[in-house]
């Protein structure tokens, strides 16, 4: 997977999804420019981290958001208007200008992940590889018992990178849901070995979901694992890394 400067996007075709990347550790200059596009209650957001570093990554994350959203929209990036749905999914409000565009965006330490699509549900997620975080105790508590007892088979060397493939996925997973912590962790099973193609296995009474989405690994950066869940089949991804000058 190659990561390709950003620039002029073209209209989405039916089966793509454009992945972006962004680096939240930004000049003040950047940053004055994310806040410029943002409103009031989102900066208000911001405000609330106790961390001035969240505060920043926090306002980047969302300028970003905003500044790759608009050309796809039409509209300038302080128009765009969000509404939340019941379990706190963020989605595109309608504005006056009817939408199929869907999203989603996660963000973890210095690096951001955006995914587009024309219209399908979709999920996405990054996370820091933190080897004190991944340990057995975790595996057990939010995996199934099929995934902690794979896991513990797996080299020592092997098994941060195998955790994070994991967590990243059912992540991915559960945010394209949209339904929040209503879905446990540990109720459906999917692929996580490094190298190993990733795959939804089981999902606890619904195994018609196996057939309704798409699973990918997504490599954003060294000590990063990141996963996208994409409704339907057979998508085209196009990743692209977004710079200040966007």
């Amino acid at each position: 997977m190659q990561w390709k400067p950003g620039g002029p996007v073209a209209e989405l075709a039916a089966g793509e999804v454009h992945i972006w990347k962004a680096r939240l550790e930004q000049p003040e200059p950047v940053r004055e420019r994310c806040r410029a596009v943002m409103p009031e209650d989102e900066l208000a957001r911001a405000a609330k981290f106790y961390f001035e570093k969240d505060r920043q990554h926090f306002i980047v994350a969302h300028g970003m958001l905003r500044q790759i959203l608009a050309p796809y929209l039409g509209m300038g990036p302080r128009e765009i208007q969000f509404r939340i749905e019941k379990n706190g999914k963020p989605e595109l409000a309608e504005n006056g200008r009817p939408s199929s565009l869907r999203f989603n965006l996660s963000h973890s330490g210095e690096l951001a992940l955006l995914a587009i699509t024309p219209g399908q549900i979709v999920g996405v997620d990054v996370e820091r590889h933190r080897p004190d975080f991944a340990g057995e105790a975790i595996a057990d508590r939010f995996f199934s018992t099929e995934e902690a007892g794979k896991l513990r088979t797996l080299p020592e060397e092997q098994k941060v990178e195998a955790f994070f493939n994991c967590w990243t996925r059912k992540e991915a997973y559960v945010k394209a849901r949209g339904e929040g912590l209503s879905i446990p962790l540990n109720s459906f099973d999917l692929t996580f070995a490094p190298g190993e193609p990733p795959a939804l296995l089981r999902v606890a009474g619904h195994p018609e979901e196996l057939l309704r989405w798409s699973l990918y690994n997504l490599t954003p950066g060294e000590g990063y694992a990141g996963a996208l869940l994409v409704e339907g089949r057979e998508h085209v991804l196009s990743c692209r890394e977004w710079t200040a000058s966007e």
